[in-house]
């Protein structure tokens, strides 16, 4: 070979890069059950911006809400304190990602289980059954989604809303942002006449201001929370899945449910939770159409 590289040295360099080239991302980012047990830490994504359900509070340290607490349950579970997780922030249109470049090990951010989802990432069981509704101010006419044409509503860039909101009201203006805490100000400064999430979200900020704002238009979609875990990360998803189990039993999940949505579980909840990811992404592309 030239430039004094010998052909044994060539075709070790040669394998090498070819080896390198097959090495996926979570090698260099082990999200593995042994891996995790390992650094001694779950590394979590959560929303910061969804009161109730994941929302950082100016001057705390850690956000709070029930997929907080959800998180420093299944942490309990899986490493035997509660403590062990480090929090990091996501939004709708950067979670997927994180998850499959191995920045977090999972997110716990109202994430629906839909097919093309499951294409992308892996899910835990459900965790929780949303659906979409709408939030607006209490003068407001709109009633539901047939309301909406040639009104301004707004939702998160990327979510399942956006796309259900385009089906069901094609003639409204539909704004989106990278969280709902932009829309929630629209909404107060009169640039936006309704927003539209699941329901679990908009309570939150209808509880931020209950005098001026109502919600309306019922529940239009069914809405089932997973936690999102890498495709192939199957040590960490039984681990999930057993906590879920774990948490649903012993009366942990009733406690968090009545703690921040200030009431009991539903009488069909267990229909729902630990709902097989598959099954759930199957029920939700086949619900009734809107019109």
């Amino acid at each position: 070979m030239n430039d004094g590289i010998s052909r044994r040295s060539y075709l070790a360099l040669a394998g090498s890069a070819a080896a390198a080239t097959l090495i996926p991302v979570a090698a260099f980012a082990d999200s593995s059950l042994a891996a995790v047990k390992q650094r001694g830490s779950l590394k979590i994504g959560v929303k910061y911006d969804n009161p109730g359900f994941g929302y950082l509070k100016a001057g705390d340290s850690e956000p709070t809400g029930f997929e907080i607490d959800l998180a420093h349950e299944i942490t309990k579970r899986i490493l035997g304190d509660p403590s062990k997780v480090q929090f990091t922030q996501v939004i709708t249109s950067n979670r997927i990602p994180m998850v499959q470049n191995g920045d977090i090990d999972m997110f716990i951010a109202t994430a629906t289980i839909t097919p093309d989802r499951l294409k992308q990432i892996a899910f835990s069981n459900v965790y929780y059954s949303a659906g979409q509704s709408l939030l607006v101010k209490m003068n407001s006419p709109i009633k539901s989604y047939q309301d909406l044409a040639g009104k301004t509503v707004c939702t998160a860039k990327g979510s399942t809303p956006e796309q259900t909101i385009h089906k069901v009201a094609p003639n409204a203006d539909v704004q989106t942002f990278d969280g709902y805490t932009p829309c929630y100000q629209a909404l107060l400064d009169g640039r936006a006449d309704a927003i539209t999430t699941d329901n679990t979200i908009l309570i939150g900020f209808r509880n931020q201001n209950p005098k001026d704002l109502k919600m309306v238009g019922g529940l239009f979609t069914f809405e089932p929370y997973g936690i999102g875990i890498a495709k192939g990360n199957d040590t960490l998803l039984k681990a999930v899945n057993d906590a879920l189990v774990s948490i649903g039993n012993d009366g942990t999940f009733a406690k968090i449910h009545q703690k921040w949505l200030n009431e009991p579980l539903p009488a069909n909840w267990k229909t729902w939770y630990g709902m097989s990811a598959e099954k759930a992404g199957d029920d939700f592309a086949n619900q009734p159409a809107r019109k």
